[in-house]
């Protein structure tokens, strides 16, 4: 079963973010709780862990802002 890697909602107010830089490699073997990747919002910068184990799958880019709930990877 694969688990989508999600944009969650950081704070009160925040609607979107920009995923700075994946900690794991497309295709690496990541456990539930590992770092996945840093997601920026206006007023931090926030680690991001897996909610799964299993093997990552990278569909979101650095650099880009993506909104709340948007899929940036699969765990499967």
């Amino acid at each position: 079963m694969s688990v989508d890697i999600i944009i969650p909602k950081v704070g009160f107010a925040s609607s979107d973010g920009t995923l700075v830089k994946w900690h794991a490699e497309d295709g690496a073997q990541v456990n539930e709780g590992d770092p996945l990747y840093d997601l920026e919002t206006d007023k931090s910068v926030q680690e991001i862990f897996s909610p799964a184990s299993g093997t990552l799958k990278i569909i979101g880019t650095e650099g880009e802002e993506y909104k709340v709930g948007e899929v940036v990877g699969v765990v499967a």
